[in-house]
């Protein structure tokens, strides 16, 4: 594999050709984490350092940085069963002005930091650390207050719902300004779920008016590091696009599914506006055979080979689901 080069991805992000096709992907999974490096997962929960584990798996799988979060940061609820799915409404905690109040809002000047100074350690020549939130100022939103919920606070609470994606987005901003001032951190990753197949999860007027203000900070933040900034966002955004690139001015996009758009046709639309960052859809990957992995890969880099702006990867992220000889047909179209 390749030596790690964050240089090619940071031409990427400034919709240039790299000098050598360019992966890119949020996160893979802990059985194929240590396949890339050649060990056994050792039994239980402990045993191992994660923070070297995936700084060694990143590298050797080719990638020019490894993903890690920000900081210990987080925005605890009850917890919500889990099976196949996962509830949006369940177990809501903050649902008025009282339990507004009462909930136990963590300071991101208090959180943790130090496993930035620690993975940085592990990092080989030319990798960085891109960093993510503890998921993002819709999601942690709905967590705490369930999406039904939050819908009809909305109509009935504006000024209430307004408080509580106040009170997320300017913690999850403030631990991204801390974050990002450390050497080993290359670039930003807004984690954030916006949409459904078909639709955003709010309406565009109140995506622009609780949401995307907290988005347009933690970007300038980023960018007054001197560093880019990745939108990762599910669902149909279409209607939002705009935002995302000429207010927002997130450097690159994503997450991309073929029921939505194919990330060709997405990057027939937005390239020389904003980096098209992986799309190869999860549900081809299950499916499809290697040699139609790869035809499509290596299409997708021809297409992009010239006018740049494209990093290749999957359209969400590699669940254990995915095979391992499509996750390896997929990256290995780089060379």
């Amino acid at each position: 594999m390749k030596k790690p080069n964050f240089n090619n991805l940071l031409k990427v992000l400034e919709l240039k050709a790299p000098d050598s096709p360019t992966l890119f992907e949020f996160f893979l999974n802990e059985p194929l984490y240590f396949h890339l490096v050649g060990e056994k997962r050792p039994a239980g929960d402990g045993g191992y350092d994660r923070r070297k584990l995936l700084a060694r798996a990143f590298a050797a799988a080719g990638y020019d940085y490894v993903t890690w979060s920000a900081s210990s940061l987080g925005f605890p609820s009850p917890q919500k069963t889990h099976m196949s799915t996962i509830s949006l409404n369940e177990n809501a905690c903050v649902t008025d002005a009282d339990s507004f109040s009462a909930y136990e809002w963590q300071d991101p000047e208090a959180a943790d930091y130090s496993d930035l100074d620690i993975l940085g350690g592990y990092l080989e020549d030319g990798q960085k650390i891109i960093i993510n939130g503890p998921s993002g100022v819709l999601e942690n939103t709905i967590g705490l207050v369930g999406y039904d919920n939050l819908c009809i606070m909305i109509k009935d609470e504006p000024e209430l719902a307004q408080k509580i994606f106040d009170a997320v987005g300017s913690r999850i901003t403030r631990a991204y300004e801390i974050a990002i001032r450390h050497d080993s951190v290359g670039a930003l990753i807004g984690n954030d779920d916006w949409g459904f197949k078909t639709q955003p999860m709010l309406s565009p007027a109140d995506m622009r008016k609780y949401v995307f203000p907290w988005h347009k900070k933690i970007v300038a933040v980023a960018h007054a590091a001197g560093k880019p900034a990745i939108l990762h966002a599910c669902g149909n955004l279409s209607e939002l696009m705009d935002d995302v690139i000429d207010d927002i001015k997130y450097d690159g996009k994503h997450s991309y599914e073929d029921a939505i758009q194919p990330v060709e046709d997405a990057y027939e639309e937005y390239n020389g506006r904003i980096a098209v960052m992986g799309g190869i859809d999860v549900d081809f990957l299950c499916r499809e055979s290697i040699q139609n992995i790869e035809k499509r890969c290596k299409a997708m880099l021809e297409r992009a080979r010239e006018r740049g702006g494209y990093a290749l990867g999957s359209g969400n992220s590699i669940p254990e689901y995915i095979p391992w000889d499509a996750y390896f047909a997929m990256i290995k179209s780089i060379y």
